[in-house]
């Protein structure tokens, strides 16, 4: 197995799918063989369809094709440019229906964990604290949400946790 670099904001790329091993590719931006390419979005001008991991840690593939993996007006505000730049700049996105969302607590970004369902938020044990996020944040019904989110769903699940406490905290998005 390849050996990634760690992702402050996305622990674990090839489990949320965001990297493929699935073929060797040539890196677009470095222009070497790679069996880790990125498959989630990257917003540029160009098209860009195969990235490392190493190029996308070290900045150079946003410099090279003046793009982002998250767009900078869809994160809560933290006040720090660098971890704003961190993340926009050099951290793996995560794909939605919508716009991606990312989310901050303790005046951090959060990390993105993965896409779960109602089911999977229960197996986890996390329900009560996923419960009083959704009412904190005030957008959808929790009887709703326990009723309809599904991992694969019309109505899916982004999970994210605070480097800082711990807490989790849900983006819901529906198609």
């Amino acid at each position: 197995m390849v050996k990634l670099p760690i992702f402050k904001y996305h622990p674990d790329p090839i489990k949320t799918g965001m990297f493929k091993t699935d073929e060797i590719v040539t890196c677009e931006c470095c222009d070497k063989d790679t069996s880790v390419y990125y498959s989630g979005p990257f917003y540029s001008e160009g098209e860009v369809e195969f990235l490392c991991p190493e190029y996308i840690k070290s900045g150079r593939a946003s410099k090279k094709f003046d793009g982002t993996f998250q767009d900078e007006s869809s994160c809560d505000e933290i006040g720090d440019i660098e971890k704003l730049n961190e993340l926009c700049t050099r951290t793996p996105g995560y794909s939605g229906w919508q716009q991606e969302y990312w989310p901050a607590h303790c005046n951090d970004f959060c990390a993105f964990i993965g896409y779960v369902g109602w089911n999977e938020i229960e197996q986890m044990g996390i329900a009560t604290e996923i419960e009083e996020d959704i009412s904190a944040n005030g957008e959808y019904p929790i009887s709703m949400v326990k009723e309809h989110l599904s991992n694969d769903g019309r109505l899916q699940g982004y999970l994210f946790h605070c480097l800082s406490c711990g807490k989790h905290r849900l983006q819901i998005d529906c198609d």
